[in-house]
């Protein structure tokens, strides 16, 4: 693949009529979910999901059962218990989280990987890790589903990763890359609706349509969920900003977001999901590929 060059604007609004017209007329080339993946997120969203299920469904593919014992250990880094077998994995961390990485794992293999722009799309999943595992602390300090938050978290911006997938599918002839800067520019204006077309095609929970549809600063308050997984996914995202780059978003800034004050987040609750990121940190390296 070739290296990054400067391509002129005019290759960045090219790509940006012809994604926005794809997008108003719902004809995105939407990837086929991998049958694991597709598998694992319907035992996920099931109340009645067992752990045999999900174990049994993960064994089919050693190289995944491999990664999923490295990241649980990873995860449960620390702590005196080692983690052997894939029920124990479940009951350790939870059935959501387990899939949530099973998912991650395969997805991150398949669809959305990506040439000449490895780096730069890891970042973009540990920023939506790092949300999943906030998402999660958020929610069970609050009294909220611990395990939705997780799957919000983790999927609700699930449609960056897929613009990237298409622009390369867009350039895949051309002798140059679309630079980095011109990427963004086509997420920070689509990821949202490509995320909900996507949503809607993959058969994710409701609760996980909410959070991509309406996970942002201006849109919360708009969702209706009992599990709150939009302004819980709003917040988490605000933390994962900050703890990845303080530069970026303060401590006081996160501190005054108006989500905050929306779910009612105390100061100490605050102080400690911020005394957190050394072991969020820890599980979202274990995730990532």
């Amino acid at each position: 693949m070739p290296s990054h060059s400067v391509i002129h604007d005019s290759g960045i609004e090219a790509l940006m009529m012809v994604l926005m017209e794809k997008l108003a007329r719902q004809e995105l080339e939407l990837p086929p979910l991998p049958q694991i993946a597709n598998q694992v997120l319907a035992l996920s969203a099931d109340p009645k999901a067992e752990a045999s299920k999900l174990a049994t469904l993960i064994e089919q593919d050693p190289v995944l059962t491999a990664k999923i014992f490295q990241t649980s250990n990873s995860v449960v880094q620390g702590s005196t218990r080692e983690i052997v077998s894939l029920k124990q994995a479940i009951a350790w961390l939870g059935l959501n989280t387990v899939a949530g990485a099973a998912f991650v794992l395969s997805v991150q293999e398949g669809v959305f990987k990506v040439q000449g722009y490895e780096c730069e799309v890891r970042a973009l999943w540990r920023h939506m890790l790092t949300t999943a595992f906030y998402g999660k602390s958020i929610a069970g300090l609050i009294g909220c589903s611990p395990d939705a938050a997780f799957l919000s978290g983790l999927l609700h911006a699930i449609g960056k990763p897929l613009v990237v997938h298409m622009v390369n599918q867009n350039q895949q002839h051309s002798t140059s890359l679309l630079p980095w800067t011109g990427v963004m520019a086509l997420i920070e204006d689509s990821y949202v609706e490509v995320g909900r077309q996507l949503a809607e095609a993959w058969g994710f929970p409701d609760s996980v349509k909410e959070a991509i549809s309406l996970h942002q600063d201006h849109a919360y308050h708009l969702a209706t969920s009992l599990t709150k997984s939009a302004a819980i996914t709003c917040l988490a995202n605000h933390f994962a900003s900050h703890c990845i780059d303080p530069e970026a978003l303060s401590e006081e800034t996160l501190r005054a977001q108006s989500v905050v004050h929306a779910l009612k987040i105390e100061e100490d609750v605050m102080d400690a999901l911020l005394q957190n990121y050394s072991i969020v940190q820890a599980q979202v390296e274990g995730m990532l590929t």
